[in-house]
């Protein structure tokens, strides 16, 4: 179960995920949480820093979808400034919205990343598929009230993980 939740890659954001190593090993979708992964909680604007992000993304060819457990509003507006397909209350970490954006992406679970912030939620539910998994720090500590509350549990689970992965003396 422990391996379920570690991703593949950790990384600061969503910027200083390697797109020329992805790209190398032939991953060509990318399913992306959008609360906390590409903007902070409900804000609504899409920064410039994204927008130049999301044009490299698409300057190498790599399909997006945006998988959010957030409202079809919410997410359907955001999605629709930056011009990415996506899917709302998609409830991760259930597979079926993760199967749903590959189809939507025409790529599947050898050639399909996962990044988000959340390893309850984005790391659990791409791992279930064998999906690559990239866990980026959250960009803001305000949150939807349960999300606090699992922050909680995941800080030792991923506390576990890094103690997991050194080296023993």
């Amino acid at each position: 179960m422990i391996r379920l939740l570690q991703p593949r890659m950790s990384v600061s954001s969503v910027f200083d995920v390697n797109l020329d190593e992805l790209q190398g090993y032939g991953y060509r979708g990318l399913i992306m949480d959008l609360d906390n992964t590409l903007v902070a909680w409900n804000h609504p604007e899409v920064p410039k820093t994204l927008r130049v992000w999301l044009n490299e993304v698409r300057r190498r060819e790599i399909e997006m979808c945006i998988v959010s457990n957030n409202l079809s509003q919410r997410v359907e507006e955001f999605s629709a400034k930056i011009g990415v397909s996506f899917i709302a209350k998609a409830a991760k970490p259930r597979r079926r919205a993760f199967r749903q954006a590959m189809r939507t992406m025409g790529t599947d679970a050898h050639n399909t990343a996962v990044v988000g912030d959340q390893v309850f939620t984005d790391i659990l539910g791409g791992n279930r598929l064998q999906l690559y998994t990239i866990l980026v720090h959250p960009l803001a500590t305000e949150e939807f009230w349960t999300t606090r509350l699992v922050r909680k549990l995941e800080k030792q689970v991923v506390r576990r993980n890094l103690s997991q992965d050194s080296p023993q003396s």
